[in-house]
């Protein structure tokens, strides 16, 4: 069979809405494609965006090496500070405290997972040493410190790995830069009109305010929350999650940093919600993510402003949001991205990563005119596994806590969750083992580290684990800490390593 080469290739491609999604896909397409692509992007200066201190998951990364953006540069450009991982306060029992790191923790061995040998120990004495002190990551964290460090010397060890919190605004000038640089247009105005193709239905043109028509073959729906094309024009329809995660507001002000800039993300649990602390160079952003149902607006705010380590800077802004997806984010010839086309909380900074990938995905699925329903199907397919796999792993969070002090984390101890999450929590509950599904975001550290923290420890742990003789497994558990320890020790500390690379002095 020959190639059908009757479907031509798109050519226009029309972005609606700026902020960071809307930018990132921009500048990745801009980059992937050269001037092959048309692109065009609408935003209004006029509509506000949400522009927070954003917290970033390590795959942040390949987006300034794929764009060929420096790192000193990106995290001067964005006043941005390291992230190693978020700590998690009050979750599992008030008191509680716990990292979820970057890093790998210790080293697997023969054919078993690391949490063997960990639990193994830990059977026979209790007081033997912490998951994390297998971590680098999460002693980097613990010292306020930070270098950058692919391998622990000549160990077997992985080293650090990082992601970053940075200023999402600068974040999406940077990419508006980058990508004005390589020929995308942007136009000033506000979509007032959508026009549907007869026949088909897909997206013709978009009317400006000013009057201009634009047209295009491929539309990105970036306009936030209100799904302007995706929901307005094209009533694609949305599947709310809110019953397995309540909370639908939040409540953001950044304040001075009081104390020092630490490496790591803070998500501290209140009564109705939990607050966030994402240090940036020049100030600390925080937000109180809270269920409307158990708490007001203003004991919410109250609540904020209670728990800053500094004075706040300006008044406390509100956003409402509703945990979920859209029935299908590519419909059509628009993609939803950003907010466009779903939204899980900020608990594990996924936001950025959702976007990142949805482009991604994107550049591998690119389609040409025909739109054929088959690949389609398969992007939502795709993006709805990511969706779903990364909610379960926040609605983890949420369910395995043991606090009786307020209704939100009764509700949510006995909620009825998902059957894959019910399915992962029993297999790890009573034989300690994680299977990472696909291309699953979370990595079985991630995993391992949650479910650890919150108290959900294993019944076993594999039978091979006690075929290692005592005297090994103390040396190989003894080594691994040494290691870690002397890594750390030899790292700057955060703020050093700040002013050295890429601090606003450096600038």
């Amino acid at each position: 069979m020959g190639h059908d080469m009757s479907n031509s290739p798109i050519r226009n491609v029309v972005i609606v809405g700026g902020g960071t999604a809307g930018w990132m896909a921009a500048a990745l397409l801009a980059q992937a494609f050269g001037p092959a692509l048309s692109i065009r992007l609408i935003e209004s200066d006029a509509i506000g965006i949400v522009g927070v201190g954003e917290a970033t998951i390590p795959q942040i990364r390949h987006v300034g090496r794929f764009l060929g953006i420096d790192e000193n540069e990106l995290l001067r450009a964005t006043r941005g500070t390291i992230k190693l991982a978020v700590q998690f306060n009050d979750w599992g029992r008030l008191g509680d405290s716990y990292l979820h790191a970057f890093s790998d923790i210790g080293l697997p061995l023969g054919l078993l997972p690391f949490q063997h040998y960990w639990l193994r120990s830990r059977r026979q004495d209790p007081q033997a040493p912490g998951l994390w002190d297998y971590s680098i990551n999460a002693g980097a964290a613990d010292a306020n410190r930070f270098a950058r460090m692919d391998k622990v010397g000549n160990s077997p060890l992985t080293g650090i790995r990082y992601a970053y919190h940075f200023d999402a605004t600068r974040f999406g000038q940077l990419l508006r830069r980058h990508a004005e640089q390589r020929g995308v247009v942007r136009t000033e105005g506000k979509v007032v009109d959508v026009t549907l193709r007869g026949g088909d239905g897909f997206i013709e043109s978009v009317t400006l305010d000013s009057g201009e028509v634009v047209d295009g073959e491929l539309f990105l729906d970036c306009s936030g929350f209100r799904g302007l094309l995706t929901e307005g024009a094209l009533k694609t329809g949305y599947e709310s999650w809110k019953h397995w995660l309540p909370c639908d507001s939040a409540v953001v002000v950044a304040s001075e940093h009081g104390e020092a800039i630490r490496p790591y993300t803070q998500a501290s649990a209140q009564r109705a919600g939990w607050q966030w602390r994402i240090p940036l160079q020049h100030l600390a952003s925080n937000g109180h993510v809270y269920c409307s149902q158990y708490v007001s607006d203003d004991e919410a705010t109250a609540t904020l402003l209670r728990n800053l380590e500094g004075p706040a800077l300006g008044e406390p802004r509100q956003l409402r949001f509703h945990t979920g997806i859209r029935k299908q984010i590519w419909n059509r010839n628009c993609i939803a991205m950003g907010l466009a086309s779903g939204f899980i909380e900020p608990l594990e900074s996924t936001s950025i990563h959702l976007m990142q990938s949805a482009v991604a995905r994107l550049l591998t699925m690119f389609p040409d005119t025909s739109f054929d329903p088959t690949l389609i199907a398969e992007y939502n397919r795709k993006t709805r596994a990511e969706y779903e796999q990364t909610r379960d792993f926040i609605i983890l969070h949420y369910h395995a806590n043991q606090r009786e002090d307020s209704p939100l984390w009764r509700e949510c101890a006995t909620m009825t969750i998902p059957g894959d999450l019910a399915h992962r929590i029993e297999l790890f509950r009573r034989h300690a083992h994680i299977f990472r599904e696909g291309e699953e975001l979370f990595t079985e550290m991630g995993w391992l580290q949650v479910l650890i923290g919150q108290r959900i420890l294993p019944e076993r742990y594999h039978p091979l684990a006690d075929a290692l003789p005592q005297a090994q497994l103390d040396e190989f558990l003894g080594n691994i800490r040494t290691i870690v320890q002397r890594a750390i020790a030899t790292m700057p500390t955060h703020a050093d390593f700040i002013a050295q690379h890429f601090g606003e002095a450096a600038a």
